[in-house]
């Protein structure tokens, strides 16, 4: 991992939210993709924050906060206290995000990386190219990073593909990323597990010839059984 750096480990293809998106919808965003963040970017495309489960969790406690006693009042921090009601009890992105936005540039190290994870406790940094949104990298991506060897050649890694089809499939409605799993080797992309009809195999192996690096795409899905259809 001594020469990666954070464009070799991010997640291309971010979803993301514009600061009005309401909190609700937010939430079945993160339930639904099976994320645990999404970034808040404005027109520009400029990051301006985070929501993560923790933040969502915290509005959705927040609802159950009792209005403090006078004796409480008069030791409490107006500023700390304002800026929890609104974080608590806000409607939309801008009010419950995270602002303080921890980001790295593409050429920062992993090793960078993972020392600012560590220092500032957190889970993910976003990767920022003049304030603009290019990639996120999770613990999950370093620590894959060093279980998987560096590519050579200048070719994109098979982990690195793997990840490119994942957040593509997570874009996509059809793209089912609990029954379908994805393997590469070798730049082939295999598809394993069930898909629901011959639609959805043609429109996976469309969206994985399109991912860069990808050499060619092998589907070894079965039709799904029905006893599946009922709990998907």
């Amino acid at each position: 991992m001594t020469n990666l750096r954070a464009r070799d480990l991010m997640t291309p293809d971010v979803v993301t939210v514009p600061p009005e998106t309401p909190v609700l919808a937010m939430a079945r965003l993160l339930a639904e993709r099976g994320i645990s963040a999404v970034p808040v970017v404005d027109a520009n495309g400029t990051a301006v924050g985070v929501v993560t489960e923790a933040d969502l969790i915290r509005r959705l406690a927040g609802e159950a906060d009792r209005p403090a006693g006078w004796l409480a009042s008069l030791f409490g921090n107006q500023e700390r206290d304002a800026e929890r009601y609104a974080r608590t009890h806000g409607v939309t992105a801008k009010d419950v995000m995270t602002s303080d936005v921890v980001a790295v540039d593409p050429d920062t190290l992993a090793s960078q990386v993972a020392h600012l994870m560590e220092d500032r406790g957190i889970r993910r940094v976003l990767v920022t190219q003049d304030g603009r949104l290019k990639g996120i990298v999770s613990r999950a991506d370093l620590l894959r990073a060093l279980v998987s060897p560096p590519a050579e050649g200048g070719e994109l890694s098979d982990d690195r593909i793997r990840r490119a089809v994942m957040a593509a499939m997570k874009k996509e409605p059809w793209a089912d990323t609990f029954y379908t799993m994805v393997d590469v080797k070798d730049g082939v992309v295999e598809f394993h597990g069930f898909s629901r009809s011959a639609a959805v195999q043609r429109g996976l192996r469309v969206l994985a010839e399109n991912v860069p690096g990808v050499k060619g795409v092998v589907d070894n899905t079965q039709p799904m059984p029905a006893y599946l259809f009922a709990t998907a």
